[in-house]
């Protein structure tokens, strides 16, 4: 395994690029800029090897991007409603960056840090310091993304987060995944299947309603696969609000580890859901296996990626250009008391994995 890393600077400051390539040749690419995913280099059916991660031109156009292309946001990935909730007692307004609703930790959230750096021998260790009243949570905070590689072609990420104080957080990777190459167009053919047999209804602002529906006779269904775009273009609500797919999926799973905290039962510890989402190119024969222990997916299937910083083919992305497919916890769960809780403390913290596994279909 070949691990480097160079310095690139920015008016933003200075940003650590790191390459990672396996014995095969295949390789990622790790930016300490949000703690991003760069790149991912695969080979096809035939062996071909190419980026299937959406990624910009200039390693700086990352900063403060709309698409948050492949950074971990934080602390609090997805929404909160209007931005408040209340933990302990006490009530916390956050920035609503996305008026009326808070999205990704606010404009200064994780995505847009500058994460230090420690090289492993099969990846990097990225880790970042929040200090209290950052974007006015509560709680100095340390965050870690791990992202390992190995030679058959996975990509391990391991995400740990420790407060001491009562705090919330949700950390997740927002890649963009084109199976067909990263600047190959519209990634809509491309099959997908989810083991969910339930998903979040929400508000026309993308706001859960507290309900966990069944997919069953929904365009929500992809237990079994089927294409990306097959049912995109439906009058349902859910594909009106966001002009195609931007939804949480719950994940079916057989067993969690709970314990009590302050008198309520929180999930702490999520059973390893294997194939949770499977993604494929019936063109590339490339496929994606997530694995993870997250309770629920986030898919969004590229709907406002016009307009993007410039790519590598030297053009913005166009809308449905690339999938991203965020393994996190559930969306505005600081106030939906039925799902499962955010909340960590200097005795719980938040430890969870999410593992991308890279093959090709016969």
């Amino acid at each position: 395994m070949e691990v480097k890393s160079h310095k690139y600077p920015t008016e933003c400051g200075e940003i650590t690029l790191i390459r990672i390539v396996n014995c095969h040749g295949a390789a990622v690419t790790l930016s300490s800029l949000g703690a991003g995913v760069l790149g991912v280099e695969v080979p096809d059916a035939s062996g071909k090897i190419e980026n299937v991660a959406l990624a910009y031109r200039d390693p700086a156009s990352y900063m403060a991007d709309g698409p948050a292309m492949g950074k971990v946001p934080g602390r609090y990935a997805n929404r909160i409603a209007y931005g408040r909730f209340t933990l302990e007692g006490a009530e916390y307004q956050l920035d609503t960056n996305l008026p009326p609703h808070h999205l990704h930790g606010g404009a200064g959230g994780f995505q847009n840090r500058i994460w230090d750096v420690q090289l492993l021998p099969n990846g990097v260790r990225f880790t970042l310091h929040s200090p209290d009243g950052e974007e006015h949570y509560p709680g100095n905070l340390e965050a870690v993304a791990e992202y390992r590689w190995s030679d058959d072609n996975q990509l391990s990420l391991l995400l740990e987060a420790r407060s001491d104080a009562p705090s919330i957080v949700n950390l997740t990777n927002h890649a963009y995944w084109n199976l067909d190459g990263a600047d190959a167009g519209c990634a809509l053919h491309q099959m997908l299947q989810i083991k969910a047999s339930r998903w979040l209804p929400t508000d026309s602002t993308l706001i859960p309603t507290g309900e966990m529906a069944p997919v069953e006779n929904t365009p929500m269904d992809f237990r079994t696969a089927k294409s990306v775009g097959q049912d995109i273009k439906m009058d349902f609500p859910a594909l009106v609000y966001g002009k195609g797919y931007d939804n949480c999926w719950v994940l079916d799973r057989d067993s969690d580890t709970t314990v009590e905290s302050d008198g309520a039962r929180v999930v702490r510890e999520h059973a390893m859901v294997r194939d949770a989402v499977v993604m494929w190119s019936p063109l590339s024969k490339r496929r994606l296996h997530i694995d993870t222990d997250q309770p629920g997916v986030q898919v969004y299937t590229g709907n406002w990626l016009a307009g993007s910083p410039l790519n590598m083919s030297g053009r913005s992305y166009n809308d449905y250009d690339g999938v991203a497919i965020e393994a996190q916890g559930l969306p505005d769960a600081p106030n939906k008391p039925g799902f499962p809780s955010q909340r960590i403390d200097a005795e719980h913290p938040m430890i969870r994995t999410i593992i991308f596994r890279f093959d090709c279909i016969d």
